[in-house]
């Protein structure tokens, strides 16, 4: 073997310690080794930085340059079965993908090849770009692939992520992801389908039909990323569309002095895919959200129209001129609303290019969607003012009042005549102060299918957001929940589990994780606790070691590790969080010489940049974390710490150290989650409410072998009727009145005595969420958790398990850990969503 580079005299002067020579042994991939060498723009830096950043980043070229089914789409033979031939498009504004080069990795079978290429692999997993926190959507994708389903997903290349997350003085301050600064390698810019996007101009009708004219035009330049999927030679892909100016530069003003104007119309176009999540706090963000959406809409549906009339299915013409065919070959996923606007536009290339009939192109336009529902919560269903509409995009706010007028005149009132406040309640146009145009109903009403994303969201949709809609055409609306990919949340974020369980029952699990019931086998083998404990304990001392590096905070790692990472939310209820940790402070405080179960609480999450309230929140968690970690008389046994710019990397870190994992949202206001899965996945177990998947989760694994508190979703609905009253509670329950005069007195801000009086205002006046209501519960079940946890560790102290047995040792004898990670309803569901939530089979149509 030798070195890399290891003559070069640039290298003189680098830190020794942050530098390490590379190596390739004989027996190395030479495709991976040759694509590395061949990355000419990252050889030359290869080693001259004091990191392993331009490592991993030629690693990332040589994968891509050497494997060649990272460069193409696959492409499906025209004999494959008919669910083949159907092409699934997944339309989402959020796709935030991770870490790419690890996870293709793992889904291309080259982790051996790539350790041999570059000793350092494992340390250069850590260094590309992150792309924010993973969704439900990244993870179709990876599952469509790895299912051998032909898809691609369409979303906007944002310049800049949602935002890194900084914590100043206890305050969120917001600073630009700019992952793209370094460039990235797994993308490539395909000009030559480079599609217009109109806004603006007027409408006209004419003899020859309606024409949107006099607009402003934007370029959508797509750029492919590949999703392979597992070991099967599978590449579906990903699109992105970044917008583009037709002009990006006026000379003649640049000429004259007009350094600025020259350079105007390019930045105006482009500020469309600037930054995920504008805020919308203000005009401008409105409608350059409003613009996001159309954009990525109409440049997509351009592309498909494209691919479906140049793809033959079996056709003898060289271009596909009838479109009345598009419903058998296309499928188009709306996730959430944000998309909805696919559904006027395909109206509007169906009638105004095509020529179609309203009728016919109705027909195909409903046959061709559906729509996926994320939330019941109704600030979160958007709504668009019709002044807007008018000015942006005034064809489709025609179309959207004739899909209305028809669907109001024509369906509604023959079923419901006479019924005027269903047909308030039915119409797509909201009436008020400011007429607005709800998004969801346009889904409902111009798609064959709607889904929730868990059993109790689906069912509530149907008995209240949507109940309307779900009386008129019960056959639309179904459930199917959430899933999760196990190749990245198990086998690349946990490989000491991974191989714990391929040991024992081999890998196939990683592709059906019905497979996994087989452990039961070994539920009662000494050697599986202890392995799977040992990599428990690993884990934390990891996680251990960089929280103090990063936060300078010394936790105890044999402390329970109780997680709780969410986008900061009132009805996330990181306040109820909060409480709990002030009331065990204050009893530590009062008996400091009882022996109390150690706990390290962690909590992340971002605000919204114009959520006020949710910014206050962090400062609360920031301020009980102060005055906790700095009272000598708690020492270790309880820390309180902010993760902060809590992300995908981040995440891969935190959920497999976890012991117990907090899902605490007010019941029925959570529409599935897929956290909760991402931590049973790895071994923590669940203390929450019956919201959400975690209701499909205590059905499977046994409600028994959950902590589940707090009110049912009848209950909160009877609470409702009744009245919430939250000073009653703060009258009744001494503890709790304690914590919150502590946070209303100032106690967790000296400083500032009087900065939470509005969080104090809002949870005793004005709390949609009823956190006073599932206090005192919530409270008992934190106290079983702890006892649960003494136990288990007093037990088998003399083993060295140490926390591990609280997830490990009682939950295998109980068989519950494991018979929880083996149903495929909620952790194999990525199987089921890809295969029946998008396709049409014969049981959805």
């Amino acid at each position: 073997m030798s070195p890399l580079y290891s003559e070069d005299k640039t290298l003189d002067g680098l830190s020794k310690n942050k530098f390490k020579y590379i190596f390739f042994s004989k027996n190395s991939s030479n495709a991976i080794h040759c694509g590395i060498c061949r990355s000419s723009e990252h050889q030359c830096t290869l080693v001259f930085r004091r990191d392993f950043w331009e490592i991993s980043r030629a690693l990332e070229f040589g994968i891509v340059d050497s494997d060649s089914s990272t460069k193409r789409q696959t492409h499906y033979p025209l004999s494959a079965p008919l669910l083949l031939l159907q092409r699934v498009y997944y339309l989402s504004l959020e796709f935030y993908m991770g870490r790419t080069l690890q996870n293709t990795m793992v889904n291309l079978g080259l982790e051996s090849a790539c350790d041999e290429a570059i000793y350092q692999v494992e340390t250069l997993g850590e260094m590309p770009e992150d792309k924010q926190a993973q969704n439900s959507g990244t993870c179709f994708l990876d599952s469509m692939a790895s299912l051998g389903l032909a898809a691609y997903g369409y979303g906007i290349r944002y310049e800049f992520g949602i935002f890194n997350q900084k914590v100043v003085n206890g305050w969120q301050v917001e600073e630009a992801d700019d992952w793209l600064r370094y460039g990235n390698p797994w993308e490539k810019a395909r000009p030559e389908y480079m599609r217009p996007v109109h806004f603006y101009g007027r409408v006209q009708h004419t003899a020859e039909g309606v024409k949107w004219v006099d607009t402003q035009v934007v370029l959508a330049l797509p750029y492919d990323t590949p999703v392979p999927g597992y070991r099967n030679n599978i590449v579906n892909t990903m699109r992105l569309w970044s917008a583009k100016a037709p002009c990006d530069f006026n000379l003649k003003d640049f000429n004259v002095g007009g350094y600025i104007q020259a350079v105007l119309d390019r930045n105006l176009a482009e500020n469309i895919s600037r930054v995920l999540y504008p805020n919308d706090n203000f005009f401008e963000g409105k409608e350059l959200r409003l613009k996001q959406e159309y954009f990525v809409v109409a440049a997509t549906l351009q592309d498909i129209i494209r691919r479906f009339k140049a793809s033959k299915f079996g056709s003898t013409e060289f271009v596909r001129i009838d479109l009345s065919t598009l419903p058998d070959k296309v499928a188009i996923q709306l996730n959430d609303t944000h998309p909805a606007l696919a559904i006027p536009e395909l109206m509007r290339i169906l009638v105004d290019v095509e020529k179609l009939s309203w009728e016919k192109a109705w027909d195909i336009v409903i046959r061709t969607c559906a729509y996926t529902n994320h939330t019941v919560l109704p600030e979160a269903l958007e709504r668009w003012p019709v002044d807007l509409f008018q000015n942006l995009l005034p064809r489709h706010l025609e179309i959207i009042y004739e899909i209305n007028r028809r669907h109001m005149e024509v369906r509604r009132a023959a079923l419901y005549p006479g019924d005027v406040d269903r047909m308030r309640r039915m119409s797509l146009i909201e009436e008020g102060d400011v007429k607005k145009i709800n998004m969801a109903h346009l889904c409902i009403v111009g798609s064959h299918a709607v889904n929730g994303v868990a059993r109790i969201h689906s069912d509530i949709i149907k008995s209240t957001v949507f109940k309307d809609f779900y009386e008129m055409d019960p056959h639309k609306f179904q459930n199917k929940t959430n899933g999760i990919t196990p190749r990245r949340w198990l086998v690349m974020c946990n490989p000491g589990l991974a191989d714990v369980i391929a040991e024992r029952i081999g890998e196939d699990y990683i592709r059906d994780l019905d497979q996994l019931k087989k452990l039961l086998d070994f539920v009662d083998d000494e050697a599986l606790i202890r392995d799977v404990a040992k990599v428990k304990q690993e884990n934390k001392l990891k996680f251990a070691a960089h929280l103090e590096e990063h936060y300078k905070v010394k936790i105890n790692s044999d402390s329970m590790f109780d997680i709780h990472v969410k986008r900061i939310h009132e009805y996330k209820r990181q306040l109820l969080n909060c409480l709990h940790i002030i009331t065990l402070y204050n009893r530590i405080k009062k008996e400091p010489n009882k022996k109390w179960t150690p706990r390290t609480i962690m909590i992340g999450g971002k605000a919204a940049p114009g959520y006020h309230t949710a910014k206050m929140i962090i400062k609360l968690i920031t301020s009980i974390g102060d005055v906790v970690n700095n009272d000598p008389v708690v020492g270790d046994r309880l820390k309180v710490i902010f993760l902060e710019n809590y992300r995908v990397t981040l995440a891969e870190k935190v959920i497999p150290a976890a012991d117990l994992s907090e899902q605490i949202s007010t019941a029925g206001t959570e529409a599935s989650g897929t956290g909760n899965m991402k931590f049973m996945l790895n071994g923590a177990l669940t203390i929450g409410t019956m919201d959400g998947a975690n209701v499909e989760m205590a059905e499977e694994a046994g409600e028994e072998n959950l902590f589940i508190f707090g009110m049912r979703v009848d209950d909160v609905e009877a609470l409702d009727k009744k009245g919430y009253d939250a000073v009653s509670y703060y009258n009744r329950i001494p503890e709790l009145k304690q914590a919150v005069d502590q946070i209303s007195a100032g106690f967790f801000s000296p400083d500032h005595p009087g900065l939470f009086k509005d969080l104090v205002n809002m949870l005793m006046h004005h709390d949609r969420f009823k956190v006073f209501a599932d206090y005192e519960d919530y409270i008992q079940c934190q106290d079983k958790v702890s006892a649960l946890y003494k136990v288990s560790s007093r037990t088998r102290a003399a083993a060295g398990l140490c926390s591990l047995k609280f997830q490990v040792l009682l939950c295998l004898q109980r068989r519950s850990l494991f018979s929880a990670l083996t149903h495929q309803r909620f952790l194999n569901s990525f199987l089921l969503t890809s295969n029946v939530l998008i396709l049409r089979t014969k049981k959805n149509v």
